[in-house]
């Protein structure tokens, strides 16, 4: 079974509410349907009456809930809530509204903080930047992280490497500025992903061009310290580096490079120094190896909400759905 499905079992044995707002995109109403379908989650639709029979005229929706933003009994508590959340910001009961109206995903923020939904999925024709500020904006970062982060989980064919092929990747989607501190906070929400989404403990490699001092210079120093913190902050944590790639991922390189290691030779969360580094690193396992690639997932907000590619099929909104739901029975608020 191919690990995707394995998500979609794991989503249907305690459903979610997922809220998709883009309902001015027909792949919204395609996807929905499987979904509803497959059992894999209780779908909240976010759009006018128009919205819905245009884009939505074909599609069975039978089971989704429709929310019409200009006339939902809700509204108000809706309001309510954006202005409290944003009242140091000047936010009015006017504002939010108008908010709420022009941009859907901001309405699906607030239906998750306000419990009426598990987690929202958007992306598929809004950027990335608009689906994560409303999220930052009323959902926040969990208790006690600095940043969100975007992780992939690769599945690698005919690979004996990592979890038998399975692997986290991260950052790969949203972090340009990222130091010590981040690096290790990134390594310890990446470890838990990949536990929550795998089942398997995480081995976590922190990745450079240098392993064990191989190398000297300002780039390793930042990977190096990272994991002294990694360590200090998270002792359960099974963590090392700075380690090649190949060290991390080969037992004949590891024991010439790092024969101490715990993790060396059998890393399956593989953390990257750079932002740049993760998003070419993800691509070109994913052409060259033919991997799927499933995300970006983000990781690090009090409540799940993940990102789409806008060239993205329903498929891929189906399974991005069914992490996010997966996501939602392990929140902890």
């Amino acid at each position: 079974m191919a690990f995707i499905d394995l998500i979609k079992e794991k989503a249907k044995a305690d459903k979610k509410t997922i809220v998709l707002p883009e309902s001015m995109d027909k792949r919204t109403f395609e996807a929905a349907e499987k979904i509803l379908k497959e059992g894999i989650a209780n779908i909240v639709l976010i759009g006018t009456p128009e919205e819905i029979a245009k884009n939505g005229e074909g599609f069975d929706l039978t089971g989704a809930t429709i929310v019409d933003p200009f006339n939902d009994p809700n509204k108000q508590k809706y309001i309510d809530k954006f202005v409290e959340l944003r009242a140091k910001k000047g936010m009015t009961p006017e504002a939010a509204k108008e908010q709420m109206e022009k941009d859907y995903m901001y309405y699906a923020c607030l239906m998750v903080k306000c419990g009426d939904a598990d987690g929202a999925v958007s992306g598929a024709c809004h950027s990335t930047g608009n689906t994560i500020r409303p999220a930052l904006q009323l959902l926040k970062c969990a208790p006690g992280i600095s940043s969100v982060s975007g992780f992939f989980l690769m599945e690698v064919p005919n690979c004996d490497l990592g979890e038998n092929g399975l692997f986290v990747f991260a950052d790969c989607a949203v972090n340009t500025d990222l130091d010590s501190a981040k690096l290790a906070e990134i390594a310890k929400l990446s470890a838990d992903s990949f536990e929550t989404f795998v089942g398997k403990e995480a081995k976590v490699a922190m990745l450079s061009y240098s392993s064990k001092g191989s190398a000297k210079h300002d780039d390793v120093t930042k990977v190096a310290d990272a994991v002294k913190i990694a360590k200090e902050n998270y002792p359960g944590l099974k963590v090392d580096g700075e380690l090649q790639l190949d060290a991390a991922l080969v037992e004949s390189v590891a024991s010439l490079k790092a024969p101490d290691s715990e993790v060396a030779g059998h890393a399956n969360t593989l953390i990257f120094p750079s932002l740049e580094a993760g998003n070419i690193g993800y691509k070109l396992v994913q052409r060259l190896a033919k991997a799927e690639a499933y995300g970006p997932v983000l990781q690090g907000l009090a409540y799940p909400v993940n990102d789409l590619s806008r060239g993205c099929y329903a498929d891929d909104i189906v399974g991005t759905v069914a992490l996010t739901a997966v996501q939602a029975q392990n929140a902890k608020h």
